[in-house]
């Protein structure tokens, strides 16, 4: 049951490892989550798959891989009793119509906005461009939204602004003179 857990959606790649982390951030203070990486078997890069082996042993933390969007589909049930979802599935250099099954976890995150359950967005609402922020359909519509480093051009345009929600940018370590190369 997803009662007052938060369920983390995460793609395969470097996105989907930031929801990993989230997810290990969230064990220690003490708050439930279950983990849906759209991979079969672990992540693709080598930084998501460390931190999906981090979670191990995480008692707090139920993880699931997947990449049929038929079992990614029963989380449409219920899900308006999660306490939040993050969108974790897709970062930059995403353009094109969605595939499954990010195209149902997209719709799980979609479903869950609108039994008025938050979504918050790691790096964009995944299928908004980052460069144009016009959006492919479906699209997450996120309540605020957790970037890197600086705002992305994407997310201060017309659509990524109202598909954004608040968007909170999170130092990374970067220094600012990194921008000018």
């Amino acid at each position: 049951s997803l009662d007052d857990l938060v369920l983390i959606l995460c793609g395969p790649g470097n996105n989907g490892g930031d929801g990993l982390v989230a997810a290990r951030r969230l064990a220690e203070h003490g708050v439930r989550s279950e983990v849906v990486l759209l991979s079969g078997g672990s992540p693709s890069t080598p930084d998501a798959a460390r931190n999906w082996d981090r979670l191990d042993g995480v008692d707090l933390v139920r993880r699931v891989s997947t990449v049929r969007d038929s079992e990614v589909a029963l989380y449409l049930n219920g899900i308006e009793r999660a306490a939040l979802v993050i969108d974790a599935l897709l970062g930059t250099g995403v353009s094109g119509p969605l595939r499954e099954p990010v195209r149902t976890a997209v719709d799980v995150a979609v479903r869950a906005r609108a039994g008025l359950v938050p979504v918050l967005a790691v790096d964009t609402p995944t299928a908004v461009d980052l460069s144009t922020g016009e959006a492919s359909d479906p699209v997450v519509r996120a309540d605020a939204t957790i970037t890197f480093h600086r705002p992305k051009v994407g997310l201060q345009a017309r659509v990524g602004k109202l598909l954004a929600g608040r968007v909170l940018v999170a130092p990374i370590g970067i220094p600012v003179e990194a921008d000018s190369v």
